[in-house]
């Protein structure tokens, strides 16, 4: 089981209740492909550094989980699809990475 990270951007154009569809949807997806969920985050509409398809702001969405590295592609494939998504990565962890999210996981804590 490796540790991963995936940053998405959800078209600015879509409803509360249409966003978390397509979170739970995705969500859904990994743990049906035996991912361990670590952490979900949601950090709201924000300013692009540039237009993608024109649009100027997107909803972004951080996913940190555990799972084999082979459902990654059906991951990003499912991803490329849909019509919702404007841009993702994910990315594989390294221990150095791991110690970082879980220091800003606390941080998030503290915060909220």
């Amino acid at each position: 089981m490796n540790h991963y990270e995936t940053v998405f951007i959800l078209n600015p154009v879509l409803s509360e209740t249409q966003i978390k569809e397509t979170v739970k949807k995705y969500e859904d997806f990994l743990v049906s492909k035996g991912a361990k969920m670590i952490a979900k985050e949601d950090w709201g509409l924000k300013k692009l550094a540039y237009p993608i398809q024109n649009k100027k702001s997107g909803f972004y969405h951080l996913f940190e989980y555990t799972v084999d590295g082979e459902v990654i592609t059906p991951l990003e494939v499912e991803f490329r699809r849909d019509e919702r998504f404007m841009r993702y990565l994910t990315v594989k962890l390294d221990k150095h990475a791991i110690a970082w999210a879980e220091k800003r996981r606390e941080r998030n804590k503290q915060k909220a």
